[in-house]
């Protein structure tokens, strides 16, 4: 709810947003188990409300896939693996879950050029700065590196900043201009 609230400060009138829950984790380290059913099951649910806005008559290139902590991980799984070519993924303190599939996990390089903002708090307590910057240069084996910003804000923890929402607003109207 609080990712729903940091993303009213810079809501852009012509987008629609939608905020599901995300999936139950496991542990916080790289080598943690993680809940690959939960995790694939969560990224199914995430690709069915993209083909209802696609049946709806959105082009699959004005969505972007966002989320904060466990919501930025299944974005970045989702839109990897998702069929569609998709315009971006906003990832703020979080990581690429099932990140050893990856490479070979992206649907045949549809969203090789996809663009992704991945922004994080130097003092996160709970997915330290380290993990994100670890993810950024796995990121970086999958899709077109210089796709890929790594944003840090030092002296924030697990949370968002004002800094980092105006990079997520300049990001979303970069990639969705009103039409």
């Amino acid at each position: 709810h609080s990712w729903a609230e940091a993303l009213s400060s810079i809501r852009l009138p012509y987008v629609k947003y939608i905020c599901p829950h995300a999936f139950d984790l496991m542990g916080l380290t790289p080598d943690a188990p993680e809940d690959e059913a939960g995790i694939k099951k969560a990224a199914e649910s995430i690709k069915a409300i993209i083909e209802h806005e696609v049946k709806n008559g959105i082009p699959p290139n004005r969505i972007i896939l966002g989320g904060f902590s466990q919501g930025g991980a299944l974005s970045l799984y989702t839109a990897l693996t998702c069929q569609h070519q998709l315009a971006g993924i906003v990832a703020l303190s979080c990581w690429l879950p099932l990140h050893k599939a990856f490479p070979q996990a992206a649907s045949n390089g549809v969203n090789k050029d996809i663009a992704i903002l991945q922004c994080h708090g130097e003092m996160d307590p709970m997915i330290p700065v380290r993990f994100g910057a670890l993810t950024a240069e796995k990121l970086k084996s999958v899709v077109t590196p210089a796709k890929v910003q790594f944003k840090t804000y030092p002296g924030v923890m697990h949370n968002s900043c004002p800094q980092e929402m105006m990079a997520v607003k300049e990001f979303i109207e970069k990639l969705l201009p009103r039409i």
